[in-house]
């Protein structure tokens, strides 16, 4: 019956018998009993399923292997395993073991892993498999009842989701650095796991940038585009869980950059803490009255900075110090890394035709023919102010050279700090979207003439979440800040199309009126500022 299940889509018996399936079950049994001293699949809960990596087949065509349910995942051998083809479908069973072990079953975590083209898991499994197998590049998931992922679920019954922020481990998960927001779903739980498909959909759907989803009272479910690399963040996710749950016993808020105390006096429908960040509705000068808002999205240039220290300053000091910088630190790999894209930039800019774009040779021909490439086309890049990720990667790193030897210091308004601080202080959020890196611009507020400012901010965007002027950059940002309505944010910017992106995506706009400023359409509809002090 497996070899004609086999046959059926194309996986001879012989391959199921072969190295590569295995050694994917015996990797499967050994990381369930390492789940098992860790607490997360105890008493015969958790389950984790993995594909078979073989570099010969597509992974979307990769068969998958899948722990079976109700049994003691220490005690595990590989043949327990379940084998499953890509749709989902069971193309290999295990035997059943004398009493008292239970018959086998197949996970009910099943139908939230897989995608099933046919009945086999159940027809409205396909959704939720498309996301997490392809969408997601997944190359296994975890599903642990480690205590910390249920308790973090409960210390406010209300959330819909788990904030963090500030926090090492978070650097352990996909797309997060230090200084940004880790923003995890939670979704309801229900008697049977198998019912939580549709609520799993949606939430995937709803976050596109999460790699896990907490299920209140229950556990959560981690992938990874590889088995290290979802053992990797579950590692990580569980000890920010656990870190939260301390935190709260401290009265700490884990969502806040500071972890100070959890205001307890206002209620939260989206947050770990019992605290809102919500600034109730005031009137503006012409008397009418302004949306509260959770959250305030602030431009750089022109909005806090003054144009004339990036044209006049950190501009110049990227073009003069380039090469420098390329001599000293070629052979480092964030270096090769950084010629690397903008090699492929420069191969389109090519292509188009672009004025100043000149071939950047490739290694083997010299590092000192590479170098003069680069520096030509960043030259000419940044005389034509381009806002394109492989410049500003660069800039971003020469630029942490410039403030590590105090040969930089960064310089904000004066009405920036202190409208940073009271926003905080008053529980609104505050995050930066600019299109210089989130290393310069954790640079540039961590090195003010006001000092460190990244204990206000709650996290950086750039433009690796697209262009500053498209709407669906904005609705990216709403979607991974996790706000039920776009117009609790308030956008900040000097730039109009950039007013008009925000606002066409749903999001409050207001242009920053400073000098140095380009000039404004005639009627362009928007509320402006003259300093901070004013929102």
């Amino acid at each position: 019956m497996a070899a004609t299940a086999a046959a059926t889509i194309g996986f001879p018996q012989a391959y199921l018998e072969g190295k590569e399936v295995k050694e994917t079950s015996s990797l499967v049994t050994e990381l369930c009993r390492h789940f098992y001293t860790q607490g997360w699949v105890s008493g015969t809960g958790g389950s984790i399923t993995m594909k078979v990596h073989d570099a010969s087949i597509p992974k979307p065509d990769q068969l998958i292997i899948m722990s079976p349910s109700g049994v003691q995942k220490e005690r595990m051998q590989p043949e327990d395993m379940y084998i499953l083809s890509p749709n989902g479908s069971i193309v290999s069973a295990p035997s059943p073991k004398p009493y008292p072990n239970k018959p086998p079953k197949c996970t009910d975590c099943a139908p939230l892993f897989m995608k099933n083209r046919r009945l086999s898991l159940g027809k409205r499994l396909r959704k939720l498999g498309y996301k997490a197998y392809e969408m997601r590049n997944a190359g296994a998931v975890i599903h642990s009842h480690g205590m910390e992922s249920c308790l973090v679920t409960m210390l406010n019954p209300q959330a819909k989701e788990f904030r963090i922020t500030h926090m090492e481990m978070i650097k352990g998960i996909q797309g997060h650095g230090y200084y940004d927001e880790l923003v995890v779903p939670i979704i309801e739980n229900t008697a049977y796991e198998n019912e939580l498909t549709d609520s799993l959909t949606k939430v995937i759907e709803a976050y596109p940038k999460a790699t896990a989803v907490l299920v209140r009272n229950h556990g959560v479910y981690i992938w990874g585009d590889s088995w290290i690399h979802a053992k990797t963040q579950a590692e990580c996710y569980h000890y920010l869980f656990d870190a939260a749950i301390k935190l709260h016993q401290l009265g700490l808020d884990a969502a806040t950059p500071e972890h100070g105390p959890i205001r307890r006096h206002v209620h939260s429908q989206n947050h770990i803490s019992t605290k809102l960040s919500v600034k109730s509705g005031v009137k503006d000068s012409q008397n009418q009255t302004e949306p509260p808002r959770r959250c305030i999205v602030l431009d750089i240039e022109g909005t806090t900075t003054p144009i004339t220290f990036v044209t006049d300053v950190l501009f110049p000091y990227a073009r003069e110090n380039v090469g420098k910088h390329l001599n000293l630190t070629y052979d480092t790999a964030e270096t090769q890394e950084d010629i690397k894209l903008l090699r492929s930039q420069v191969e389109e800019d090519l292509r188009q035709g672009l004025a100043g774009a000149v071939p950047i040779p490739h290694a083997d021909e010299g590092k000192e023919k590479v170098i003069a490439a680069v520096v030509s086309n960043v030259e000419a890049m940044i005389k034509a102010d381009r806002k394109i990720t492989a410049l500003k990667e660069l800039q971003g790193h020469i630029w942490r050279t410039g403030f590590e030897c105090n040969e930089l210091k960064s310089v904000v308004f004066e009405d920036v700090a202190e409208a940073l601080e009271k926003w905080h202080s008053s529980g609104i959020k505050v995050y930066i979207y600019s299109s210089g890196s989130r290393l310069a611009q954790r640079l540039l507020f961590g090195n003010t003439n006001y000092g460190d400012l990244r204990k206000y901010l709650s996290g950086f965007f750039d433009t690796t979440i697209g262009n500053k002027k498209e709407s669906k950059s904005y609705k990216e940002i709403t979607e991974t800040l996790g706000v039920d309505d776009p117009s609790e944010i308030l956008f900040v910017t000097d730039v109009y199309q950039e007013a008009t992106a925000a606002k066409t995506a749903g999001l409050e706009a207001i242009i920053s009126i400073r000098p140095g400023n380009a000039s404004l359409p005639e009627n362009h509809g928007f509320k402006t500022v003259t300093s901070f002090s004013q929102i």
